[in-house]
Protein backbone atom coordinates (compact mmCIF):
# COMPACT_ATOMS: atom_id res chain seq x y z
CA UNK A 1 0.00 0.00 0.00
CA UNK A 2 1.12 3.55 -0.73
CA UNK A 3 0.99 5.89 2.24
CA UNK A 4 -0.30 9.44 2.25
CA UNK A 5 3.20 10.90 2.45
CA UNK A 6 4.40 8.90 -0.56
CA UNK A 7 1.29 9.83 -2.55
CA UNK A 8 1.78 13.49 -1.73
CA UNK A 9 5.39 13.32 -2.88
CA UNK A 10 4.33 11.78 -6.20
CA UNK A 11 1.67 14.45 -6.73
CA UNK A 12 4.18 17.21 -5.97
CA UNK A 13 6.61 15.70 -8.45
CA UNK A 14 3.90 15.55 -11.15
CA UNK A 15 2.98 19.18 -10.43
CA UNK A 16 6.64 20.19 -10.74
CA UNK A 17 6.83 18.54 -14.15
CA UNK A 18 3.68 20.33 -15.30
CA UNK A 19 4.95 23.73 -14.16
CA UNK A 20 8.54 23.31 -15.37
CA UNK A 21 7.92 25.05 -18.68
CA UNK A 22 9.21 24.25 -22.15
CA UNK A 23 12.69 25.03 -23.51
CA UNK A 24 12.31 26.09 -27.13
CA UNK A 25 14.77 25.64 -29.97
CA UNK A 26 15.64 29.32 -29.66
CA UNK A 27 16.87 28.73 -26.10
CA UNK A 28 13.97 30.58 -24.46
CA UNK A 29 11.93 29.01 -21.66
CA UNK A 30 8.15 29.33 -21.94
CA UNK A 31 5.66 28.67 -19.18
CA UNK A 32 3.11 25.88 -19.63
CA UNK A 33 -0.41 27.08 -18.85
CA UNK A 34 -2.38 23.91 -19.59
CA UNK A 35 -1.63 20.35 -20.65
CA UNK A 36 1.69 18.54 -20.80
CA UNK A 37 4.56 19.35 -23.19
CA UNK A 38 4.45 17.22 -26.33
CA UNK A 39 7.12 14.53 -26.19
CA UNK A 40 7.66 14.99 -22.46
CA UNK A 41 8.29 12.02 -20.18
CA UNK A 42 5.27 12.87 -18.04
CA UNK A 43 2.66 12.47 -20.78
CA UNK A 44 2.96 8.63 -21.10
CA UNK A 45 2.85 8.28 -17.31
CA UNK A 46 -0.34 10.31 -16.97
CA UNK A 47 -1.85 8.48 -19.96
CA UNK A 48 -1.20 5.10 -18.37
CA UNK A 49 -2.71 6.26 -15.08
CA UNK A 50 -5.80 7.79 -16.69
CA UNK A 51 -6.46 4.89 -19.07
CA UNK A 52 -6.14 2.18 -16.42
CA UNK A 53 -9.93 2.19 -16.24
CA UNK A 54 -10.06 1.31 -19.95
CA UNK A 55 -7.57 -1.55 -19.49
CA UNK A 56 -9.56 -2.94 -16.57
CA UNK A 57 -12.84 -2.76 -18.49
CA UNK A 58 -11.55 -4.66 -21.53
CA UNK A 59 -9.62 -7.16 -19.42
CA UNK A 60 -12.83 -8.03 -17.61
CA UNK A 61 -14.72 -8.26 -20.90
CA UNK A 62 -12.00 -10.49 -22.37
CA UNK A 63 -12.27 -12.82 -19.38
CA UNK A 64 -16.05 -13.01 -19.76
CA UNK A 65 -15.77 -13.90 -23.44
CA UNK A 66 -13.28 -16.66 -22.70
CA UNK A 67 -9.60 -16.71 -23.50
CA UNK A 68 -9.62 -19.91 -25.54
CA UNK A 69 -10.06 -20.08 -29.30
CA UNK A 70 -13.02 -22.45 -28.82
CA UNK A 71 -14.84 -19.88 -26.70
CA UNK A 72 -14.30 -17.14 -29.26
CA UNK A 73 -15.40 -19.44 -32.08
CA UNK A 74 -18.59 -20.22 -30.14
CA UNK A 75 -19.35 -16.51 -29.83
CA UNK A 76 -18.89 -15.97 -33.56
CA UNK A 77 -21.21 -18.89 -34.34
CA UNK A 78 -23.85 -17.21 -32.18
CA UNK A 79 -23.47 -13.96 -34.12
CA UNK A 80 -21.61 -12.21 -31.32
CA UNK A 81 -18.42 -10.20 -31.63
CA UNK A 82 -15.01 -10.92 -30.20
CA UNK A 83 -12.66 -8.05 -29.59
CA UNK A 84 -9.50 -6.96 -27.86
CA UNK A 85 -7.80 -3.72 -26.86
CA UNK A 86 -4.27 -2.86 -27.94
CA UNK A 87 -2.90 0.26 -26.25
CA UNK A 88 0.37 2.17 -26.06
CA UNK A 89 0.22 5.27 -23.82
CA UNK A 90 -2.69 7.36 -25.14
CA UNK A 91 -2.85 5.60 -28.53
CA UNK A 92 -5.09 2.55 -28.67
CA UNK A 93 -7.09 0.48 -31.10
CA UNK A 94 -9.95 -1.95 -30.47
CA UNK A 95 -9.77 -4.92 -32.83
CA UNK A 96 -13.21 -6.38 -33.52
CA UNK A 97 -14.17 -9.66 -35.20
CA UNK A 98 -17.77 -8.90 -36.10
CA UNK A 99 -19.99 -6.49 -37.97
CA UNK A 100 -19.83 -2.72 -38.25
CA UNK A 101 -22.73 -2.53 -35.81
CA UNK A 102 -20.60 -4.42 -33.28
CA UNK A 103 -17.77 -1.96 -33.84
CA UNK A 104 -20.09 1.02 -33.36
CA UNK A 105 -21.39 -0.49 -30.11
CA UNK A 106 -17.84 -0.88 -28.83
CA UNK A 107 -17.08 2.70 -29.88
CA UNK A 108 -19.96 3.94 -27.73
CA UNK A 109 -18.95 1.61 -24.90
CA UNK A 110 -15.37 2.92 -24.97
CA UNK A 111 -16.59 6.51 -24.93
CA UNK A 112 -18.80 5.75 -21.94
CA UNK A 113 -15.92 4.18 -19.99
CA UNK A 114 -13.66 7.16 -20.68
CA UNK A 115 -16.43 9.57 -19.69
CA UNK A 116 -16.35 8.19 -16.13
CA UNK A 117 -12.85 9.66 -15.66
CA UNK A 118 -13.54 12.91 -17.50
CA UNK A 119 -12.02 11.90 -20.85
CA UNK A 120 -13.52 11.83 -24.34
CA UNK A 121 -12.55 10.35 -27.68
CA UNK A 122 -11.06 12.67 -30.26
CA UNK A 123 -13.51 13.01 -33.12
CA UNK A 124 -10.72 13.79 -35.59
CA UNK A 125 -8.59 10.76 -34.71
CA UNK A 126 -11.26 8.16 -33.98
CA UNK A 127 -12.53 6.12 -36.92
CA UNK A 128 -14.29 2.83 -37.57
CA UNK A 129 -12.64 1.08 -40.52
CA UNK A 130 -12.51 -2.36 -42.06
CA UNK A 131 -9.19 -4.16 -42.03
CA UNK A 132 -9.24 -4.14 -45.85
CA UNK A 133 -9.30 -0.32 -45.71
CA UNK A 134 -6.44 -0.30 -43.24
CA UNK A 135 -5.50 2.10 -40.46
CA UNK A 136 -2.40 3.79 -39.05
CA UNK A 137 -1.17 2.89 -35.58
CA UNK A 138 2.12 3.94 -33.98
CA UNK A 139 3.59 4.87 -37.34
CA UNK A 140 2.64 1.60 -39.04
CA UNK A 141 0.04 1.08 -41.74
CA UNK A 142 -1.93 -2.07 -40.93
CA UNK A 143 -4.00 -3.41 -43.80
CA UNK A 144 -5.10 -6.70 -45.32
CA UNK A 145 -4.02 -7.42 -48.89
CA UNK A 146 -4.07 -10.32 -51.27
CA UNK A 147 -0.71 -12.01 -51.38
CA UNK A 148 0.88 -11.63 -54.77
CA UNK A 149 0.46 -14.72 -56.94
CA UNK A 150 -2.12 -16.32 -54.65
CA UNK A 151 -5.76 -15.95 -53.70
CA UNK A 152 -4.93 -15.79 -49.99
CA UNK A 153 -5.35 -12.55 -48.04
CA UNK A 154 -3.06 -11.58 -45.17
CA UNK A 155 -2.67 -8.63 -42.81
CA UNK A 156 0.50 -6.66 -43.52
CA UNK A 157 2.22 -3.97 -41.46
CA UNK A 158 4.44 -1.43 -43.17
CA UNK A 159 5.55 2.18 -42.59
CA UNK A 160 2.75 4.68 -43.00
CA UNK A 161 2.93 7.58 -45.42
CA UNK A 162 3.02 10.08 -42.56
CA UNK A 163 5.94 8.27 -40.91
CA UNK A 164 7.88 8.28 -44.19
CA UNK A 165 7.07 11.96 -44.72
CA UNK A 166 8.34 12.76 -41.22
CA UNK A 167 11.74 11.13 -41.71
CA UNK A 168 12.06 12.71 -45.16
CA UNK A 169 11.42 16.11 -43.58
CA UNK A 170 14.23 15.51 -41.06
CA UNK A 171 16.66 14.47 -43.79
CA UNK A 172 15.64 17.43 -45.93
CA UNK A 173 16.21 19.81 -43.00
CA UNK A 174 19.67 18.38 -42.28
CA UNK A 175 20.77 18.57 -45.92
CA UNK A 176 19.34 21.99 -46.66
CA UNK A 177 21.97 24.71 -46.50
CA UNK A 178 24.67 24.68 -43.80
CA UNK A 179 27.30 23.65 -46.38
CA UNK A 180 30.00 25.32 -44.28
CA UNK A 181 30.13 22.28 -41.98
CA UNK A 182 32.45 19.35 -42.71
CA UNK A 183 30.98 16.41 -44.59
CA UNK A 184 31.67 13.93 -41.78
CA UNK A 185 29.64 16.13 -39.41
CA UNK A 186 26.70 15.86 -41.79
CA UNK A 187 27.08 12.08 -41.81
CA UNK A 188 27.15 11.96 -38.01
CA UNK A 189 23.88 13.91 -37.94
CA UNK A 190 22.13 11.85 -40.58
CA UNK A 191 23.12 8.41 -39.34
CA UNK A 192 21.21 8.45 -36.00
CA UNK A 193 18.05 9.54 -37.83
CA UNK A 194 18.31 6.81 -40.45
CA UNK A 195 19.44 4.13 -38.01
CA UNK A 196 16.69 4.83 -35.49
CA UNK A 197 13.92 5.00 -38.10
CA UNK A 198 14.92 1.83 -39.91
CA UNK A 199 15.44 -0.14 -36.69
CA UNK A 200 11.91 0.79 -35.62
CA UNK A 201 10.30 -0.26 -38.91
CA UNK A 202 12.53 -3.28 -39.64
CA UNK A 203 9.89 -5.61 -38.21
CA UNK A 204 7.33 -4.78 -40.89
CA UNK A 205 7.08 -5.14 -44.65
CA UNK A 206 9.56 -2.32 -45.18
CA UNK A 207 11.92 -3.47 -47.93
CA UNK A 208 10.56 -1.20 -50.65
CA UNK A 209 10.27 1.75 -48.27
CA UNK A 210 13.89 1.31 -47.18
CA UNK A 211 15.02 1.21 -50.80
CA UNK A 212 13.11 4.40 -51.53
CA UNK A 213 14.60 6.07 -48.44
CA UNK A 214 18.07 5.01 -49.56
CA UNK A 215 17.62 6.66 -52.96
CA UNK A 216 16.10 9.79 -51.43
CA UNK A 217 18.92 10.20 -48.90
CA UNK A 218 21.61 9.58 -51.51
CA UNK A 219 20.13 12.25 -53.77
CA UNK A 220 19.89 14.77 -50.92
CA UNK A 221 23.49 14.16 -49.83
CA UNK A 222 24.86 14.41 -53.37
CA UNK A 223 22.97 17.67 -53.91
CA UNK A 224 24.45 18.97 -50.66
CA UNK A 225 27.95 18.08 -51.87
CA UNK A 226 27.40 19.80 -55.22
CA UNK A 227 26.32 22.96 -53.44
CA UNK A 228 29.29 22.78 -51.10
CA UNK A 229 31.81 22.36 -53.95
CA UNK A 230 30.22 24.34 -56.76
CA UNK A 231 33.37 24.46 -58.88
CA UNK A 232 34.32 20.80 -58.46
CA UNK A 233 33.59 18.34 -61.24
CA UNK A 234 31.75 15.09 -60.78
CA UNK A 235 34.87 12.91 -61.00
CA UNK A 236 36.54 14.76 -58.12
CA UNK A 237 33.42 14.56 -55.95
CA UNK A 238 33.07 10.86 -56.56
CA UNK A 239 36.72 10.13 -55.82
CA UNK A 240 36.71 12.16 -52.59
CA UNK A 241 33.24 11.56 -51.13
CA UNK A 242 31.62 8.64 -52.96
CA UNK A 243 33.83 5.55 -52.80
CA UNK A 244 31.84 2.74 -54.35
CA UNK A 245 29.14 5.31 -55.18
CA UNK A 246 28.13 5.50 -51.49
CA UNK A 247 28.82 8.62 -49.34
CA UNK A 248 31.70 8.14 -46.89
CA UNK A 249 34.63 10.11 -45.50
CA UNK A 250 37.33 9.37 -42.96
CA UNK A 251 35.97 5.97 -41.99
CA UNK A 252 32.44 7.32 -41.52
CA UNK A 253 29.88 6.04 -44.03
CA UNK A 254 26.30 7.08 -44.50
CA UNK A 255 23.83 4.63 -42.97
CA UNK A 256 22.35 2.52 -45.76
CA UNK A 257 18.63 1.83 -45.14
CA UNK A 258 18.60 -0.99 -47.72
CA UNK A 259 21.28 -2.84 -45.73
CA UNK A 260 19.04 -3.08 -42.65
CA UNK A 261 17.82 -6.63 -42.29
CA UNK A 262 14.05 -7.12 -42.15
CA UNK A 263 13.13 -9.38 -39.22
CA UNK A 264 9.43 -10.17 -38.90
CA UNK A 265 8.04 -10.92 -35.46
CA UNK A 266 6.78 -14.43 -34.84
CA UNK A 267 3.21 -14.78 -33.63
CA UNK A 268 3.34 -16.26 -30.15
CA UNK A 269 -0.20 -15.45 -28.97
CA UNK A 270 -0.69 -15.33 -25.20
CA UNK A 271 2.66 -16.97 -24.45
CA UNK A 272 4.21 -13.50 -24.24
CA UNK A 273 3.78 -12.50 -20.61
CA UNK A 274 3.34 -8.88 -19.65
CA UNK A 275 6.35 -7.45 -17.74
CA UNK A 276 3.87 -5.47 -15.60
CA UNK A 277 1.89 -8.44 -14.30
CA UNK A 278 1.78 -8.79 -10.53
CA UNK A 279 3.63 -12.12 -10.43
CA UNK A 280 6.46 -10.77 -12.58
CA UNK A 281 6.86 -7.81 -10.22
CA UNK A 282 6.94 -10.07 -7.17
CA UNK A 283 3.72 -8.57 -5.75
CA UNK A 284 0.66 -10.25 -4.37
CA UNK A 285 -2.67 -8.97 -5.58
CA UNK A 286 -4.95 -7.92 -2.72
Amino acid sequence: MIGFAELRSVLELVKAFLKAGVLGEDGATRDTITGTPQGGILSPLLSNIALTVLDAHFTEAWARMGTTSRARQYRRQKGLATYRLVRYADDFVVLVAGTRAHAQTLHDETAAVLHTVGLRLSEEKTRIVHIDEGFDFLGFRIQRHRKRGTAQRYVYTYPSKSALAAVKAKIRALTQGATNQPFDVLLHRLNPVLRGWTNYFRHGVSGRTFSYLRAFTWQRVVCWLRHKHRRANWRWLRRRYLPGWWPALGGVALCNPSAVRIVRYRYRAARIRSPWSMDRLGCNAQ
